[in-house]
Parts: structure tokens; sequence; C-alpha cells
């Protein structure tokens, strides 16, 4: 397969936080942001594989900043990591001032993708080439978050874990 670049994969998403999406403090439910950024991770997902795709774990969230009832809020979703029919999507959620337009950094995610064809079956997908020095980062560390997530649930035996092991003992 050939490979592709996180930027083929990337998806941005832009929405207004209205009432009915916010809790009593007037601020978007974490339910709801999880939603979307789902939504931007399976687009991004399946923009690098071209497949059909299902969401196989919520790696992590940080929910950083709270996003206040009115905000603009923009999730930039892309492919972080592809290994065998698996994809790593990293997610940056940003808001935006309202009056001077200023974006900050309010939250981030890593979900993990699956791709499969019409019965449900895992499916290879093209790997992944990183161009920047952020998806380059992102690209090594994916792979630590892999083997720390099989050894986590015993699929992995914590000895196999090469890139995790590499962080704790001296060349």
């Amino acid at each position: 397969m050939t490979p592709k670049h996180p930027a083929d994969s990337l998806t941005v998403l832009t929405d207004l936080v209205l009432p009915s999406e916010t809790n009593p403090l007037n601020n978007l439910f974490g339910g709801e942001l999880l939603a979307r950024m789902d939504r931007a991770a399976s687009i991004a997902a399946r923009r690098h594989s071209r497949r059909i795709v299902v969401t196989a774990s919520v790696n992590h969230v940080a929910f950083n900043r709270s996003i206040p009832l009115g905000s603009v809020v923009t999730i930039e979703a892309k492919v972080s990591r592809a290994f065998t029919s698996s994809m790593e999507i990293y997610l940056d959620v940003w808001i935006e001032d309202r009056e001077s337009g200023i974006r900050t950094k309010a939250n981030e995610a890593i979900y993990t993708f699956v791709a499969v064809d019409e019965m449900g079956n895992p499916v290879p997908v093209p790997p992944l080439e990183p161009q920047t020095e952020e998806e380059q980062a992102r690209f090594a560390a994916a792979l630590r978050r892999k083997q720390l997530s099989l050894v986590l649930a015993g699929k992995m035996k914590a000895n196999d874990a090469s890139e995790l092991k590499a962080l704790f003992t001296e060349n």
C-alpha cells in the first residue's frame, strides 16, 4: 500500500456551543464534546483508510478548559500512526475568543479506530509517514501508548514491550 501523510486525513470540525448542549454552569457537556471528537476522528480514520471504520477505544481525553456557551469550538483530527488495521487519531480542541478571535487550545484526545470490511472483519490500512516534528513525535509516542495498552490488557508481556522498556533503561 502507498504510504499516506497525516495531512491527508486532516479533519476540521467547527461548531457553536448551544444552550441545549450545556450543563448547569453553562459549559459544554463533556459527553457532547466526546461525541463531536468521535465524529471528527471517524472522518480522519476513514480518509486515511478509505474503509469503514469503527471506534476501538478512547485512549486519552484531557478536559483542560471548560467550553462556555456561545463559544466557537474547532476540533482538528488526524491520524498520528497506522498499525496493521488500526489507526491512532490525535485530536486538538480549540476555542475562539468571541471578541479577539484568538484561538486557545482547550482539550485534546487520542482515539483508536479499526478499519473493517462489510462483514466487520479488520482489514489492512496504509502506512503513515509523518512529516512535521509534531507529527513525528506523535508517531513515535503512539507505539509506546499501544504497547502500554496491550500490557495493561494482558495481551502483551511487559518484557516484550520494547518501546516501553527503552524509556526506563540506559543505553
